[in-house]
């Protein structure tokens, strides 16, 4: 195996908590807040009887990108390390995942989404399609082929690459991937089929640092809609993010955070645009939009937020905003020319940012528990695309 970065160690460091974590989060039913509109008594069921698939973790949206961890861990050969334990916990994942993703749960959650159209609109489709995404990188590793986009090889010595995946990532982890793919696809079909009823009648974007803001659901569905198997969506999702936000200007730091963000809009504002402008269109669009980032330095750009109650469900949201602001402040520092200065800048904002997040992803409560480590494996391990 190549020898890791350092954020690639630290990742594997965490993989067997975060594991742990997830696994006892998808599987755990109660508590939970349902975002089903009850339209009869009759439908005052159990969660999982909606959703078969997605009922634990405390919400949808927690339980499918707990799910996308899950799998997402199942690239990272941590189990090699951890002997047996980790095998364990690894065979744990599998478990967990081959329960939930099957085809009969997976159609179930399909129908759901087309019967209630703004159910988890975007944010819960957009970590659905990433799931997805997900699911077809263990395929596309499995054949020697890398995780790139569409899963195209035309790389030499596939077949030694393919044992060597399968070492690293336990040969029955990679063959449950192709189940898990083909179980899901009929969901992420209903996902493109929503994101392209709603995208012409979304006039405007939603800019707060929550659930709703499109600038982070429109770069995650962007981010995966290829491998997923939706093509289609590229160009849509490309097109609307050109519209909404290529000609914002003057922004400034100083409006963000609000007391209960776990994104920051300039951020995914400026995280969406970098993967849809050449890099030197980008660059000077940057400067147009976040001026003073031309005149920062180091931490002192965007420093974590204070957070008085880690417990309370909102408050505690911020430790969540530490995490995805460090995951696009390394997006947008990469997407900028070498030798760009403000490429600095932004690390050093987004290690600021880790720092104070990090500790607080296996906190042992569940308030943070069910969500934290996922934002955690974005800002270490490469974004959704890895």
């Amino acid at each position: 195996m190549p020898p890791r970065s350092h954020d690639e160690a630290v990742l594997a460091r965490y993989a067997e908590q975060f594991a742990e974590v997830a696994v006892a989060n998808v599987t755990r039913e109660y508590p939970n807040a349902p975002a089903h509109l009850l339209a009869d008594p009759h439908e005052l069921v159990p969660p999982r009887v909606l959703h078969p698939a997605f009922y634990g973790a405390y919400d949808w949206h927690s339980s499918v990108h707990m799910h996308w961890l899950l799998m997402r861990l199942l690239r990272i050969p941590w189990h090699i390390e951890n002997g047996a334990q980790g095998r364990e916990g690894r065979a744990a994942v599998v478990r967990a995942l081959d329960a939930h993703l099957t085809p009969e749960a997976l159609a179930t959650e399909a129908t759901y989404l087309q019967n209630h159209p703004s159910f988890e609109r975007p944010y819960g489709w957009a970590w659905l399609l990433a799931l997805t995404s997900e699911s077809a990188a263990l395929v596309s590793e499995r054949r020697g082929e890398g995780a790139g986009p569409g899963g195209e090889s035309g790389a030499p010595h596939s077949e030694h690459r393919a044992q060597g995946a399968a070492f690293a990532y336990g040969s029955g982890a990679l063959e449950a991937g192709r189940r898990w793919r083909a179980a899901l696809s009929p969901a992420a079909e209903a996902v493109a089929e929503l994101v392209l009823a709603w995208l012409p009648k979304a006039t405007y974007p939603v800019r707060h640092g929550t659930h709703a803001n499109s600038a982070f659901a429109l770069g995650l569905l962007l981010d995966s809609a290829e491998r997923a198997g939706q093509q289609r969506l590229l160009a849509p999702l490309a097109k609307k993010i050109r519209e909404w936000y290529v000609p914002d200007h003057g922004a400034a730091t100083r409006w963000e955070p609000s007391g209960q963000d776990f994104l920051s809009p300039l951020l995914c504002e400026a995280d969406a645009v970098r993967r849809v402008l050449p890099q030197g269109e980008f660059a000077t669009w940057l400067e147009r939009f976040l001026p003073e980032l031309n005149h920062a330095s180091g931490r002192e750009f965007l420093p974590p937020p204070q957070v008085s109650d880690p417990t309370d469900p909102q408050l505690g949201h911020l430790l969540g905003l530490c995490l995805s602001r460090a995951a696009a402040l390394r997006g947008i520092a990469a997407a900028l020319p070498s030798g760009d200065p403000r490429a600095a800048t932004l690390a050093g904002a987004a290690e600021a940012n880790l720092a104070a997040g990090l500790p607080s992803a296996t906190s042992g409560d569940f308030t943070t528990d069910h969500w934290l480590a996922t934002f955690a494996t974005l800002a270490l391990g490469g974004g959704t695309t890895g």
